[in-house]
């Protein structure tokens, strides 16, 4: 079974998500990069926490943030961050919101390392980014209604389903897998960044408001 969600019915954005869209054809370009340029590719911009904490590197950090493991990798991502993005951007103004991003990419960053540091396994993936977007939208618009796909196999059912409950579940989903560290240093999911990029989106989303949220339309 999972849970697609796919956008916020609760509301209208006031102005076009220009970021959140270029955001996405930036990741949507390198991907494609990753896919003409192979291993060889992945090996020279994914991040490798052993090498980003013996201080070498440090480009992977925002390299990293905008490459994908494969097809699922990457349209499961960019489907979450266009479901959470274009309000979270409208809330914040475009400059904001793309420093929230990159910050939030960084966090992200950080938390994985910092569970890992010695781990060669390469790390990639805009998840930490976009979790961070997510911890920004539930704390503002916990109570907005989300338009969603509950797929069960071939069975496939819209729900809406309100943004705590969904966020609020992803996340601790994340936060009890963080358990598996260990056995992530072979490689898998980086739930510690996950969980860092959500916490620092929750907490510095206020920060970043350019303007006062909205009640629903």
């Amino acid at each position: 079974m999972g849970v697609i969600p796919l956008t916020d019915v609760s509301r209208r954005t006031s102005r076009l998500p220009v970021v959140t869209a270029s955001i996405i054809l930036v990741n949507a370009a390198i991907f494609a990069l990753e896919l003409l340029g192979g291993d060889a590719f992945v090996a020279h911009w994914s991040l490798v926490p052993a090498e980003v904490a013996a201080g070498h590197r440090w480009i992977t950090i925002l390299t990293s943030m905008f490459m994908h493991g494969g097809w699922a990798h990457f349209l499961g991502n960019m489907v979450f961050l266009w479901a959470f993005g274009p309000e979270v951007e409208d809330l914040m103004g475009p400059a904001r919101y793309l420093a929230f991003y990159l910050l939030g990419g960084l966090a992200a960053t950080a938390a994985q390392v910092a569970a890992a540091p010695a781990s060669t396994v390469p790390n990639l993936g805009a998840s930490g980014a976009i979790a961070a977007v997510m911890g920004a939208f539930l704390v503002t618009y916990p109570s907005d209604r989300i338009r969603s796909l509950f797929v069960v196999f071939v069975f496939v059912r819209t729900a809406y389903i309100p943004a705590a409950l969904l966020i609020g579940a992803w996340f601790l989903i994340q936060f009890l897998s963080l358990r598996t560290l260990p056995q992530a240093s072979l490689g898998g999911v980086a739930y510690a960044a996950h969980v860092g990029g959500f916490i620092f989106g929750a907490v510095a989303a206020r920060l970043f408001e350019g303007r006062v949220p909205r009640g629903p339309d």
